[in-house]
């Protein structure tokens, strides 16, 4: 059950990314597609990381126009060592979610760029500010997405219990 979720979240954020991105015109500062992997890896350890990531990554590269492989690669990557983190510290906490956001968003974009750069593909110049700024993003998004996730349950369960019950 947890797969078939996963793969929801991933097509929907991967939906509305592209829309975002059609109605906004060019590219947007937030890879919610990223977000997912992360978010994945960190309720559910390294191996669902890394799946996200490669299921993730490739639907995103064949929707591309860049080389297939390379964001499916980096997106692998950063969802297995954001499941390694999730496993080994406590991230259970605002501040060190985002940190783990922030800083999966910089791996994934130094592995992203890198291997263009490496392989002469295409030159990023000094993209350094946009990173911030996606780093930024991802990281307000992946806890906005956290304490939603972990409100709704108790919110439905709050609900339940303060209906009125009809008398007989």
């Amino acid at each position: 059950m947890k797969i078939v979720w996963v793969a929801i979240a991933t097509v929907a954020a991967l939906a509305l990314q592209t829309t975002l991105t059609r109605f906004l015109g060019g590219t947007i500062a937030v890879d919610l597609v990223l977000v997912v992997v992360v978010y994945a890896a960190l309720i559910s350890g390294p191996v669902t990381g890394l799946l996200t990531g490669t299921f993730a990554g490739l639907i995103q590269d064949a929707l591309s126009i860049g080389v297939i492989g390379i964001g499916g690669l980096s997106k692998t990557i950063v969802g297995f060592l954001a499941g390694v983190i999730g496993t080994q510290f406590i991230v259970s906490q605002a501040p060190s979610r985002f940190v783990v956001f922030f800083a999966a968003t910089l791996l994934h974009a130094v592995i992203f760029m890198g291997l263009y750069e490496l392989l002469g593909l295409r030159d990023f110049g000094a993209p350094y500010g946009r990173v911030l700024e996606q780093a930024f993003a991802n990281a307000v998004i992946g806890i906005v997405a956290f304490q939603a996730a972990e409100f709704l349950p108790g919110a439905v369960a709050r609900r339940r219990l303060n209906r009125v019950r009809p008398r007989r």
